[in-house]
C-alpha cells in the first residue's frame, strides 16, 4: 500500500471515528428514554460482562475492532488475555466472527488458537486509531472510545451509528493484512510464494509441474510443502488446502461450507 493510499485511509478513519464520537454524545442526550444508546459503567470487569452478554445473543455475526490499548486501570483489573479469548468462544455455533486489530496489539496466542478450530475467527491487522467497537448480528454495538471529554462506553442500537461502523469495519477490513498469513508464513513475500504452492495444492497439479513454474527442483517443492504443511498443523495436502481456506489464505473450494464473510 502507497504512502499516499496510508494517509487518505487514516485520514478516513479518524473522521469515520470522530463522527461517531460525536453522535454517540448527540444521541445519549436525545434518546434516553427510548435506550438507543446505554452508558456502561468503564470498569473492565463491566465492559467484558456487556461484551460476554451481546456475544451469547448473537445469531449471524460478530465483527470487533480491537485497536485501543487497555488504559493502566484495565491492566491491573484484568486477569489475563484469556478472558478476552474466551468471551468470543462462547458465541453460538455457527456465528461469523471477524476481528480487525493492529500490528502491537496482535495476540499471536489467540492466532494459533485458530489453526485447529473447525470455525476459526478470521483476524486481519491494519493500522487505526484507537477504538474499541463490538458490533453483533450489525444491530447492537458496544464502544469504547476516547475523546475530549474522556473514555466513553456505550451500547448503542442507533441505525445511522452502526451503519457507520459497518462502513468503517469494511473499508479497513478490505485492506487489512491477513494475522494467519503473517503468523504461518512471515513476510509477505514468503507469504506469496506460500499461497502461489496452496494454489497448486488446491488444484492438484503434479509436484513436477509446480516445481517447473516455480524454477525449483522437485525436491526443493516437496521440501517447501512439507514445511507448510508443519505450520498448518496439517497431516495431509488435503488438510493443508482445507486450514489454509479456513485461515483465509485461500478463497474456500466450491461446494465448502464457508467459514465466515470474507
Amino acid at each position: 500500500m502507497s504512502g499516499w493510499r496510508e494517509d487518505e485511509l487514516e485520514k478516513a478513519l479518524l473522521e469515520a471515528k470522530a463522527r461517531i464520537e460525536s453522535m454517540v454524545a448527540l444521541h445519549r442526550d436525545r434518546s434516553s428514554q427510548e435506550q438507543l444508546i446505554t452508558v456502561v459503567d468503564n470498569a473492565y470487569d463491566v465492559v467484558l460482562e456487556t461484551a460476554a452478554g451481546l456475544v451469547k445473543e448473537a445469531t449471524s455475526s460478530i465483527d470487533i475492532i480491537h485497536a485501543r490499548r487497555p488504559s493502566r486501570a484495565d491492566r491491573i483489573q484484568r486477569r489475563s488475555d484469556q478472558d478476552e479469548r474466551d468471551l468470543l468462544y462462547g458465541a453460538q455455533e455457527g456465528v461469523a466472527i471477524r476481528l480487525l486489530t493492529t500490528p502491537t496489539l496482535l495476540d499471536d496466542d489467540f492466532v494459533r488458537e485458530q489453526l485447529g478450530r473447525e470455525r476459526p475467527v478470521a483476524i486481519r491487522v491494519a493500522h487505526m486509531p484507537p477504538l474499541q467497537a463490538l458490533v453483533v448480528d450489525d444491530s447492537v454495538a458496544l464502544v469504547v472510545a476516547e475523546s475530549a471529554a474522556g473514555r466513553r462506553t456505550s451500547v448503542i442500537r442507533v441505525a445511522e451509528l452502526l451503519h457507520s461502523l459497518r462502513m468503517l469495519f469494511d473499508s479497513i477490513w478490505k485492506d487489512a493484512f491477513r494475522a494467519g498469513e503473517r503468523f504461518v508464513f512471515g513476510d509477505r513475500t514468503r507469504a506469496a510464494f506460500a499461497r502461489r504452492i496452496l494454489r497448486y495444492l488446491q488444484a492438484g497439479v503434479t509436484d513436477e509441474v509446480a516445481a517447473r513454474e516455480l524454477t525449483v527442483s522437485v525436491r526443493t517443492y516437496r521440501r517447501y510443502v512439507a514445511d507448510i504443511m508443519s505450520q498448518l498443523g496439517a497431516n495431509s495436502r488435503f488438510q493443508a488446502g482445507v486450514r489454509a481456506a479456513e485461515l483465509g489464505l485461500l478463497p474456500p473450494t466450491p461446494g465448502a461450507e464457508p467459514g465466515g464473510r470474507g
